[in-house]
């Protein structure tokens, strides 16, 4: 469904992507883990086509992402930011149906799909009529899915969702977006610097430093067969889960 072949991304002279590639499982969720400015977000624009690689290629199913065809395929591509980046001058119910308006979607269509989202996220229809300010960053973020979803598009890209959240609001919701994310069965491409986080939702951890992709594979993968020091310093230094503290 989404892969990248031998990318990199330069940005005011610096090497921000290494050479990379990699396929994201078909279904599954994959989480891009590393610390801050190792190039996890530029990788989840170039994905997205919001930014160009300097070579290589990013593939979505049979068709390698250009400049004239990512309007096109970005429209198969949820995207949710952190904060939700919801319009302030907008309803909930606005901010979520504003692709499908665009797209002059039929009405019907648009408001069954819209109940459907609603129940999924467990947000009534009165929060939908509020505007963002007057919403919980909870509430934010599920309306950010909403939005992200109202397409049905096979692949839902994630940067740092749940980064601004209070913890307890968070534990919540990353227990309702991991029942989900099971039950929509979309390939997700999360971005995270939280260990603890990764673990819990993917399948698939990438571990990324300075650009480069340094290990994938499972927590436990990461755990006993470290591929260099680092990758146990990283996930040393997180304690919020006992395995990782081992």
């Amino acid at each position: 469904m989404l892969s990248v072949e031998n990318i990199s991304k330069s940005l005011g002279g610096q090497t921000v992507l290494q050479p990379m590639s990699h396929e994201f499982r078909q279904g599954g969720t994959t989480a891009v883990v590393g610390p801050s400015g190792c190039g996890k977000t530029t990788l989840l624009r170039v994905l997205l086509g919001l930014a160009q690689a300097d070579s290589g290629a990013v593939r979505f199913g049979s068709e390698v992402l250009t400049p004239d065809n990512a309007q096109r395929l970005r429209l198969q591509i949820g995207y949710v930011i952190q904060e939700g980046g919801l319009f302030a001058h907008l309803t909930a119910r606005k901010n979520v149906t504003l692709m499908a308006d665009y797209l002059r979607r039929p009405r019907k269509e648009v408001t069954t799909r819209l109940e459907e989202l609603a129940d999924l996220v467990d947000i009534s229809q009165d929060m939908l009529s509020r505007y963002p300010k007057h919403l919980s960053g909870g509430q934010r973020q599920r309306v950010a899915l909403m939005r992200a979803l109202i397409l049905d598009p096979p692949v839902l890209l994630m940067d740092e969702p749940l980064g601004a959240l209070d913890p307890m609001i968070r534990f919540d919701l990353q227990q309702q977006l991991k029942e989900i994310f099971a039950r929509l069965n979309k390939t997700v491409v999360m971005v995270t610097h939280d260990m603890h986080e990764a673990a819990y939702f993917a399948d698939e951890i990438v571990l990324m430093r300075e650009g480069t992709m340094v290990q994938r594979g499972s927590l436990d993968m990461l755990l006993q067969s470290p591929a260099e020091p680092f990758v146990t310093d990283f996930i040393r230094a997180q304690r919020a889960d006992p395995r990782l503290a081992s």
